[in-house]
């Protein structure tokens, strides 16, 4: 008898765990975070040949720096020649998936925007970007660039859930160190500033981006906005499901949560199958 409970029990547990699988969240994978989005490069080229050795030497300190920060700002060259340039991974990035997505922008800004004098390389996970000194500055609020996708959100109460959801981001991306994600309802959004940023010019920042994708995507399900000193993403998902935002990143909160409590199920139910096992042997052993 004790032989055909046992096999039962751990059958049973096998199959709880194979039908737990299917909780696992979502992964990031480093073609996510690489992927290009856009890339802008001055019309302007330099000729001087030193200019070519110090934006190397720029590039080679902002990735040393990519493992350890999320944000590095820093300048080479001389008085005669200084470059300015910075990186910022996306806020809810490892150190390692950083130092991935940052390796990959030097080569592409040599390959995308070759000599220009000031170039931004922006990925899923990562943005780098340098300029000469004396490039003309750039209001932190213009659009850089945007997209929305072409499925449109029928019915009259998409709008309504998604300006809800901007409400609660502006909101919080300035009490929270300039990275911020949320859900409302089946609207999952995204914001961040750049890392120097004050909270108050980060929240006008993200209430302008907000403005822009108001406008510019009117009832697309997904969009993403980027200004020059921060960027928005948002996702509509009225069927449930994973929320995955237009950056590739999913709100896995309550994907989690059942990865817990569907072990702490599967534990609870071996332990009964243990049980019932030593209790069948002890019968065995009494007669």
């Amino acid at each position: 008898m004790g032989f055909i409970a046992k096999p039962f029990c751990l059958l049973s547990f096998t199959l709880f765990l194979l039908a737990g699988f299917e909780f696992l969240p979502s992964v990031k994978t480093a073609s996510d975070i690489t992927t290009f989005v856009y890339k802008g490069c001055s019309s302007q080229s330099f000729s001087d040949p030193s200019y070519s050795q110090s934006l190397s030497a720029l590039f080679s300190s902002l990735t040393a720096q990519a493992s350890q920060e999320a944000f590095f700002k820093t300048s080479t060259g001389g008085s005669l020649l200084t470059i300015y340039g910075l990186f910022q991974c996306r806020g809810d990035l490892s150190n390692n998936d950083c130092y991935n997505c940052v390796s990959k922008l030097p080569a592409m800004a040599n390959r995308l925007c070759g000599n220009s004098v000031a170039a931004r390389i922006q990925l899923y996970g990562c943005y780098m970007l340098y300029e000469v000194s004396g490039f003309p500055d750039i209001s932190g609020l213009q659009l850089l660039y945007k997209t929305c996708s072409s499925s449109q959100a029928s019915g009259s109460g998409f709008v309504q859930l998604r300006d809800t959801a901007f409400s609660v981001l502006e909101s919080g991306v300035a009490s929270n160190n300039g990275f911020y994600t949320t859900s409302y309802q089946s609207v999952y959004v995204l914001a961040q500033c750049e890392g120097d940023l004050g909270s108050a010019d980060c929240g006008k920042c993200v209430q302008a981006a907000v403005q822009n994708a108001q406008a510019e995507c009117g009832s697309s399900t997904s969009g993403q906005v980027y200004l020059q000193m921060c960027f928005i993403s948002y996702s509509y998902r009225p069927n449930g499901g994973s929320r995955k935002s237009s950056s590739g990143i999913g709100q896995n909160t309550g994907k989690t949560i059942a990865i817990v409590v569907g072990g702490a199920a599967a534990l609870g139910f071996l332990v009964i199958c243990l049980m019932f096992i030593r209790s069948l042997k002890k019968k065995h052993d009494d007669y």
